[in-house]
């Protein structure tokens, strides 16, 4: 009775507001068990039994403030943790695959809030490193213990057009001194043996969480239980025509009068140095310019011709510019890929692909061996199934089925620059439990084309809104 009359109305007070969000918390989580915490909350505002501040007591200055850079570290820790979690991470452009929508060097805040957030699979991980410690190249996550999916209540859900901060799907499994292309690719080129044996070119062999496994970021095209088809490079959508990003990107071959293109005709038309490719240069190329429909001029050399990705904007302005001679879209048949499924003959390609249907939770499909190549991913690996088949029967965790049930929603995702990104027409379909969150704002933005007095900061980026600039 003492200990309570000695509690100030100012404890009081603190300890109420640290309950009601501790409360509200656990409602959100919806895990009640979060509720035994309550008798911390209590000691450490109220009765403080525990000395819990023992530290500031200390008659030892130089332990008072070492004690007390690691109290204030580890609270910013803490707290970094848990907003990384549950509402915003900061992510950067790595790749060009969303060009010119989201450009290499952007710098986003990514909204966990937007589509809500996960639990997290691997709880006991260091924050703002994604699965591996830099330099020391070790993990930095616990494998223990493992949760199994959950998402909290958020804003919103995916929609079509958004988008789309999402794990790597099969990044699963890796290959750490080759994980580009990913590990299933690898298997299909060289043959499992040769993955697992060589260590000297592949390294180990190891697997990820859903957590842990890579971010990448790709526009969402299609929806669970939409039909989806790309024909000559346009997106069809349950058979009626998706409009196109409006900065997307295609790759072409742009031949000149025989001038060379400097540095203000590649910034008219907005190309990186790195997609700047001049083919014409030497005689390896002579075979696919001609297969272009290219011709040697009266030298029997090829006038310049180059290769580089363009907008819709930049085509047009290519057009109108004297010294392009001739201007050839990259062709469907130019580079060979494998394309999803890798182990199943579909005769899809990179601009001409599909109709693939995008699994949706509850919905029903026949084992067959045309859905078993489609789906076996979805079934065994995202929905942890084990999947044989024996004398043309299907067995799902050892039960003779002829049908399955799928227990998620998919998505499917494409980049904007549609003839460099390795996308969905590559990985295939990206489950709900691997989405991260959505961008939703440019904090800065780098060109690493230009120096710190010719525009390496794109000023005109930043603190934009990403659904007004794509």
């Amino acid at each position: 009775m003492n200990l309570i009359k000695k509690i100030t109305k100012k404890q009081w007070i603190k300890f109420t507001i640290a309950t009601i969000l501790y409360i509200l918390f656990a409602i959100w989580l919806q895990n009640w068990w979060l509720l035994i915490g309550l008798i911390l909350i209590v000691d450490l505002f109220l009765t403080q039994l525990i000395p819990w501040s023992a530290w500031k007591k200390s008659k030892n200055p130089q332990v008072r403030k070492m004690l007390e850079w690691v109290d204030d570290i580890l609270f910013a820790l803490i707290a970094v943790y848990f907003i990384n979690l549950f509402i915003f991470q900061n992510y950067q452009i790595p790749t060009p695959s969303l060009e010119k929508s989201l450009l290499v060097g952007d710098y986003l805040y990514v909204s966990k809030l937007s589509f809500g957030p996960r639990v997290p699979n691997t709880p006991l991980s260091f924050p703002l490193v994604q699965n591996t410690f830099p330099i020391i190249n070790t993990k930095s996550y616990f494998d223990w213990p493992q949760w199994d999916y959950k998402r909290l209540k958020g804003f919103g859900n995916v929609k079509r057009n958004d988008i789309v901060v999402f794990n790597f799907p099969a990044g699963d499994t890796i290959a750490l001194k080759m994980q580009n292309p990913d590990y299933y690719t690898l298997v299909q080129q060289y043959g499992r043996g040769e993955v697992w044996n060589n260590k000297n070119t592949f390294g180990d062999i190891i697997y990820r969480p859903v957590d842990k496994r890579e971010n990448y970021v790709k526009r969402c095209i299609g929806l669970p239980g939409d039909t989806l088809q790309v024909i000559n490079n346009n997106v069809y959508i349950n058979r009626k025509p998706l409009q196109n990003p409006k900065k997307m990107q295609l790759n072409y071959f742009l031949e000149t009068d025989g001038a060379l293109l400097n540095e203000d005709l590649f910034r008219i038309l907005d190309v990186s140095s790195e997609d700047r490719v001049l083919v014409s240069n030497g005689s390896n190329n002579q075979k696919l310019l001609s297969y272009l429909g290219f011709k040697p001029n009266t030298n029997r050399n090829y006038n310049p011709i180059y290769h580089f990705p363009l907008t819709a904007e930049a085509l047009a302005k290519a057009e109108k510019m004297k010294i392009i001679k001739k201007i050839i879209i990259e062709p469907d048949s130019l580079y060979e890929s494998l394309y999803y499924p890798v182990n199943y003959n579909t005769g899809w390609t990179r601009d001409n692909y599909g109709q693939i249907w995008i699994p949706k939770k509850g919905a029903t499909i026949k084992l067959t061996p045309e859905n078993v190549a489609l789906y076996k991913r979805c079934i065994v690996n995202y929905e942890r199934n084990t999947l044989k088949e024996e004398n043309e029967k299907y067995y799902i965790n050892g039960k003779p089925e002829t049908t399955y049930t799928f227990k998620y929603n998919y998505f499917w995702m494409m980049g904007d620059n549609r003839h460099n990104s390795a996308d969905s027409r590559s990985r295939g379909f990206v489950p709900e439990d691997h989405v991260v969150g959505k961008p939703l704002l440019i904090w800065l933005s780098i060109d690493k084309d230009r120096n710190w007095f010719d525009g390496h900061i794109r000023w005109n980026r930043l603190f934009n809104w990403v659904k007004n600039i794509n």
